[in-house]
């Protein structure tokens, strides 16, 4: 007999989340070199609290990315066709774009440096290719897409671990953090791999954070979907050292890098990754929180733009750096210092936003096989088709939309 499958709710909210996520993204990377070449602005308190307390965005994907995965398989018998089906979208979705857009990236940067003309060898050029392939290197934000990869190639086992055993689920937090800083600790003092940002190992913590939440998501949807009205005081407690320990966490990052940055103060190299490790914790269960709030809240415009930014998100994180370079060719010779400077920075964030969110939603909607380059084609951007007989699919975690989640 075929075994029953609870019916998972659907999550739409999640799409507001990946949102917020992007906006994170976006603030890092629009105001990157201007931590560099605005220290002498009198505003330079805010390029580089814009720098430091939005980067929780990669971090809040990586979580997202594991709650999704264990929401939609964890109640779901582990079969071979299940385990098939699921390589097979992350091939097609994932796997295919992250080759493609590493391709035209790496063509990109040879143009940058003044080296994509006919004296070019590209028989020299095909291995440097593949070891930045191989790396999510081949430009600045692809390592984002190499770490969800390690992590869906991971995320069976994981799986298969968490259904056997109760115990290793009610301790998946403390075991992500444990492995994560034993990594972080012995690449400190012996293995030196400067490139530890790009490997699964470095965000288990986040990883096995959305794991457990997924698992446990009953115990904690009342807390996390109740508005602050409606929360009972033990709920309001949680609340407020959550939001609370997320604000000082925050506050506290951003000086570091400023004391560091602008006064040339040196700290151990295992401060600035506390610090960052607890900001972007606390910002991933407080994104949530704030994602379910804002659905809930009846602001409809807000509300539908935030969902269509979520949507596009993956999209707009593989295409955002082509506008970047592009805006930044124009900057009007500026002086760093003057107050205009700080306004063409914002702008940069901004109109990559809008940008992005535009040309990807036209490419997937008007473009056949656009999939392959940006992903999987949100459902609202798909053409309608006739009315079809119900039959039963696989539930995906706040997809209406989406069918494969980063």
């Amino acid at each position: 007999m075929e075994a029953t499958i609870k019916k998972k709710e659907r999550l739409p909210q999640l799409d507001i989340y990946r949102a917020l996520a992007i906006l994170g993204v976006l603030h890092v990377h629009a105001t990157s070199f201007a931590t560099v070449d605005a220290i002498d602005s009198r505003f330079y308190y805010i390029i580089n609290f814009l720098n430091i307390f939005f980067k929780y965005g990669t971090p809040s994907f990586i979580f997202l990315s594991s709650f999704v995965l264990f929401y939609n398989y964890y109640d779901r018998p582990l079969t071979k066709s299940l385990i098939a089906n699921f390589y097979k979208r992350r091939l097609l979705y994932i796997l295919l774009p992250y080759l493609l857009i590493s391709i035209g990236y790496f063509l990109i940067r040879l143009e940058q440096n003044g080296m994509l003309n006919s004296s070019l060898d590209w028989g020299a050029q095909i291995p440097v290719f593949l070891d930045r392939l191989a790396k999510g290197q081949n430009y600045t934000h692809l390592y984002f897409v190499f770490i969800s990869l390690q992590f869906y190639i991971l995320f069976p086992l994981f799986l298969m671990l968490f259904k056997s055993s109760k115990l290793l689920v009610r301790w998946a937090v403390p075991i992500g953090f444990l492995l994560q800083w034993g990594f972080i600790v012995w690449n400190k003092y012996e293995l030196h791999y400067s490139t530890k940002g790009s490997l699964a190992i470095s965000y288990l913590a986040y990883y096995l954070l959305g794991a457990y939440l997924a698992i446990n998501y009953d115990k904690y949807k009342v807390w996390l979907t109740s508005a602050w009205k409606k929360q009972t005081s033990g709920q309001k407690r949680a609340t407020i050292a959550l939001w609370g320990g997320w604000l000082a966490l925050a506050l506290t990052h951003v000086q570091l890098w400023y004391n560091t940055r602008l006064l040339g103060a040196k700290y151990d190299s295992l401060w600035y990754e506390f610090l960052w490790n607890m900001h972007t914790v606390f910002s991933a269960l407080v994104l949530m929180q704030a994602a379910n709030w804002l659905y809930n809240s009846g602001w409809k415009k807000i509300i539908a733009v935030l969902t269509r930014i979520g949507e596009l998100s993956f999209a707009i994180y593989l295409v955002h750096p082509l506008w970047l370079a592009f805006y930044r060719k124009f900057d009007f010779n500026l002086n760093p210092v003057t107050d205009d400077y700080l306004m063409w920075i914002y702008g940069g964030m901004v109109s990559a936003l809008i940008v992005s969110a535009l040309v990807t939603q036209f490419i997937l909607r008007r473009i056949p096989g656009a999939w392959m380059l940006l992903g999987s084609v949100p459902r609202s951007l798909k053409p309608k088709a006739p009315a079809q007989p119900q039959t039963r699919r696989e539930p995906v975690a706040g997809d209406s939309k989406r069918s494969v989640d980063l």
